[in-house]
């Protein structure tokens, strides 16, 4: 067993830039990526050879090793030796369920390489593919390792030719998404080719592994590893093929060092100017530039307080240091510096560049913020999930005494999961989790009963999103006290501009001239690009096109704060709006301030928002899921009507071999005994995945049903106003 290094010793390396590879492990559920992760903690002496492959040792939450999944990305430093010449490597293992797919996008921002696994069973499957576009669009490099050959073997019998064949196909699969979601000038470079080195395959479960290359050198074919098996062998098997050799020799020869890849990473990643100290810095991974580090993922420990982790792109961070929080505009103090090994932080004083440091001390830091050494340092990119929060449930402690201790944990999750959204109304104590789907809200459930609250949850229920069909107006609307008027219109936002403000090509805050800039290209006219007063993170734009109004100056936050509100629960059923322009064509102001304060402008523009909504053939969105299965062709029957049952609808179905691969979308509000149904209708035979696919109509025919439903369960009357209603 390898002898266990030193944090000297780790240390020693991290300066050396060509001997440190920042990696992780990405893969759709239950494909092997712990399993695997394992094989390498042994390699590096963390673990027990023995243990290797049924540890589960980066899952170390108890919730984790209970469901024998991932949740949250966990960090490892590994040493490892490699032709007499010693390598640091920052690895990373990731969640594979799209519920927890945040952090894995968190998680992208901090690494240079992926090991993506597939199961060579179930093949790609639709968070292969979703994972595999996550990394190309940070520009993290993947390789890939196909798992569970065995199963291959024992379960399906197959010859060697046929392995082959499977092999052959889970490539070309995989080399197709390179093609459809790499950027041009990596692609050829990128795509997996067992020649060049990037494809290994074996068993994470029984600890074997190889890459071409090294099945060359060792003699070894399909036919001996079929003969291991079929003789119990194995272990001869791992004697011969360790699993770790063939992985780690992919990460060290065919991922980039920090510094080579920083040179191509943070002009995609970066806001700021590349020729500034800052810019230069980073491009060069330099030690002893500025500090500049990007917070991939923020824990709260019990002891330690806030603990903020991240990529550290230029200069050297220490204890004891002053930092500037970019974003959220703060200034704290580093009180250690520590990588993690597992579940365990060992202080190290000190990080340079190029490494994953694990900081105390920076209270304020959340996940995508910017950590640097002076405060004019331009941020990092926006984070940009693949999904987003779609099923709530409501919570409240079963002992009223217990009410401040909920909203402490409820905060804690927020900081930790930013895709974990909670909402807490200390008014009317309401108290809202939104999160990604039911095993995402299930897991916070657990967390919390774990800090000893007992709580009362009610039924998941799914987030629907209010927008409109139609343009609307001008309509006139009134402050409460008649001296201020306002007159506004509303018309739909087109896909292209959604999807800009998704990506974060849109945003709040940006330069307004880039921003006038990008709208004129989708065909805004001038005087509505350049008046854009906010864009806000639902996809909802405001912007004024008045002509010399008098003292609209003092309203305009009132108009801001109000147009803010609305957004967040519309004129129908109090849902999030999604895809609005509202324009401001003109205003009236009263001269005394007295009379256009807050409390007359911000309900005005309410009112006219939602006037103007009701105008504009208003709908409601349901979100739709992506689902993909992959079953026997006499189970085709049974999977399409079932999909067919639940609103949705097959888009490609296709056979290979033995299996028929289908596509389709399907409602989330219908899927909450997907799994149950499945199983049932198949006999636990088909395969199958789901994520976020888009926001999709109601059908007309369900719509008000819907609405009164959603308007009654919270509290409020059955049927909507009318736009004369609002404007009395």
């Amino acid at each position: 067993m390898p002898r266990f290094k030193t944090t000297s010793e780790i240390l020693s390396i991290s300066k050396k830039k060509n001997f440190i590879r920042n990696a992780g492990i990405i893969a759709h559920v239950d494909h092997g990526k712990t399993t695997l992760t394992d094989s390498l903690l042994s390699a590096a002496g963390l673990l027990s050879p023995s243990m290797a492959g049924t540890a589960l040792a980066l899952d170390y939450l108890e919730e984790e090793q209970k469901r024998q999944m991932t949740i949250k990305a966990a960090n490892i430093t590994l040493y490892y030796e490699l032709q007499d010449a010693n390598y640091l490597i920052n690895l990373i293992d990731t969640p594979g369920h799209v519920d927890f797919s945040g952090r894995v996008t968190r998680s992208l921002r901090a690494i240079d390489g992926a090991v993506v696994v597939v199961d060579a069973v179930q093949e790609v499957m639709v968070q292969t593919e979703t994972v595999t576009r996550q990394a190309l669009e940070e520009r993290v490099r993947p390789v890939l390792f196909v798992n569970k050959i065995d199963r291959l073997i024992k379960e399906l019998k197959l010859p060697a030719e046929k392995i082959q064949a499977k092999l052959g196909r889970i490539i070309q699969d995989f080399n197709r998404l390179i093609e459809m979601y790499c950027e041009p000038q990596f692609k050829d470079q990128w795509k997996i080719s067992p020649l060049g080195g990037t494809l290994a395959f074996g068993s994470a479960k029984d600890r074997w592994g190889l890459t071409l290359k090294l099945a060359q050198e060792k003699g070894i074919q399909f036919s001996n590893i079929i003969d291991a098996y079929k003789n119990d062998r194995i272990e001869d098997l791992v004697k011969v093929a360790p699993l770790h050799t063939a992985v780690l020799d992919m990460i060290i020869n065919h991922m980039p060092a920090p510094h080579i890849a920083q040179r191509y990473r943070v002009p995609k990643v970066w806001k700021g100017d590349i020729n500034s100290e800052a810019g230069k810095a980073m491009m060069a991974c330099d030690d002893n530039g500025p500090i500049v580090m990007s917070v991939i993922n923020v824990n709260v420990d019990p002891q330690a307080g806030v603990v903020a982790t991240g990529r550290l792109f230029s200069g050297t961070i220490e204890e004891g240091k002053p930092v500037y929080l970019i974003n959220s505009k703060n200034e704290a103090r580093t009180q250690q510096v520590c990588i993690y090994m597992g579940p365990y932080r060992e202080i190290v004083g000190s990080l340079s560049a190029g490494n994953i440091p694990a900081l105390l001390g920076i209270s304020q830091a959340r996940a995508g913020e910017t950590i640097a050494s002076y405060k004019d340092t331009a941020p990092f990119e926006a984070l940009t999930y693949v999904t987003e929060p779609v099923i709530t449930i409501a919570i409240e402690p079963k002992y009223n005494r217990d009410l401040p201790k909920l909203i402490n944990v409820l905060r804690k999750l927020s900081i930790e999961d930013p895709n974990l959204v909670t909402k807490i109304n200390e008014e009317t104590g309401e108290y809202l989790i939104s999160g990604m789907g039911q095993l995402h809200l299930e897991i916070a459930s657990t967390w919390i009963d774990k800090t000893g609250l007992e709580t009362i949850t009610s039924q998941p229920i799914v987030m629907y999103r209010e927008s409109i069909r139609a343009s609307a107006g001008p309509i006139e609307s009134r402050s409460p006290n008649r001296h201020n008027k306002l007159l506004m219109s509303v018309e739909p936002l087109s896909p292209e501009v959604i999807d800009l403000i998704l990506k974060g090509e849109i945003r709040d805050g940006m330069d307004r001239a880039g921003l006038a800039r990008i709208l004129r290209s989708k065909g805004w006219p001038t005087v509505d690009a350049r008046g854009v007063w906010v864009v806000d993170e639902r996809s909802n734009i405001f912007t004024n096109v008045t002509r010399g109004v008098q003292r609209l100056d003092q309203i305009k936050g009132s108009i801001t704060i109000g147009f803010v509100d609305a957004m967040e629960g519309g004129p129908l059923a109090a849902e999030p709006v999604r895809g609005v322009k509202v324009k401001l064509i003109d205003a009236t102001v009263h001269e005394d301030p007295v009379h256009c304060g807050p409390g007359q402008i911000i309900p005005a523009t309410r009112a006219g928002l939602f006037a103007s909504m009701l105008s504009a053939d208003p709908v409601i969105l349901e979100p739709l899921l992506k689902i993909n299965v992959k079953m026997p062709i006499e189970q085709v029957g049974s999977v399409t009507s079932i999909i067919a049952q639940k609103r949705g609808r097959v888009l490609s179905m296709e056979q290979r071999e033995y299996l028929t691969y289908a596509s389709g979308e399907l409602p989330a509000s219908e899927t909450f005994d997907i799994s149950e149904v499945i199983r049932s209708a198949t006999g636990g035979r088909a395969f199958w995945g789901t994520e976020f696919s888009r926001w999709e109509r109601v059908p007309s025919s369900l719509i008000d049903e819907l609405v009164m439903e959603i308007r009654q369960r919270k509290g409020m009357s059955p049927i909507p106003p009318r736009p004369r209603d609002l404007l009395r």
